[in-house]
């Protein structure tokens, strides 16, 4: 029963179907080296020309010269690669700075150090405490946190100096 369905159903299929059918015997194994050729994996190039035709088959319509079918195959098929190569090259570079970010040797630093130098931050002058909470608690750059305070560059930079020189010097870690 199955075997008349499917006869059954291709007499009701459009006659251009069978074209299509035809392009992709005739060039599924040119495409499929190519494929192989640029991603060097047999799985890869399967998906790679698979998806391409898919696409191309898309466009087929579109096509002003159907003779030139395996020009847009093969081209699909380089473009399709390169796409993939690009993502794969972003999500490399993400997990690698995912990686930096959460180091397993790396430890949070103590709770009673953290209140502690909180504590000292919260003794310093508004305008100190103003420039180091902007510059390094809320990680907002120069310019931005001089806009804030309502100073200029350099003077924000002297009120973090001043800021930092306080702290070690309340908290005991005097580097001189």
């Amino acid at each position: 029963m199955l075997g008349m369905m499917r006869t059954s159903e291709r007499a009701a299929e459009p006659a251009g179907s069978g074209g299509l059918e035809a392009l992709y015997v005739a060039h599924a194994p040119a495409a499929l080296r190519l494929a192989y050729y640029l991603s060097g994996d047999r799985e890869q190039a399967r998906d790679l020309v698979q998806d391409a035709f898919v696409r191309v088959a898309g466009r087929f319509a579109y096509l002003r010269n159907p003779d030139v079918f395996e020009t847009y195959l093969r081209r699909t098929i380089v473009n399709l690669h390169t796409s993939r190569l690009r993502r794969l090259r972003l999500e490399r570079a993400f997990l690698a700075r995912e990686a930096r970010r959460s180091e397993p040797g790396r430890t949070d630093p103590d709770p009673a150090d953290r209140d502690e130098v909180w504590s000292a931050v919260l003794e310093l002058p508004t305008r100190q405490r103003a420039a180091i909470v902007l510059r390094f608690y809320e990680d907002l750059s120069e310019r931005e946190s001089a806009n804030i305070v309502g100073c200029s560059v350099r003077a924000l930079n002297q009120l973090v100096a001043r800021a930092t020189m306080t702290l070690r010097q309340r908290l005991g870690k005097d580097e001189g």
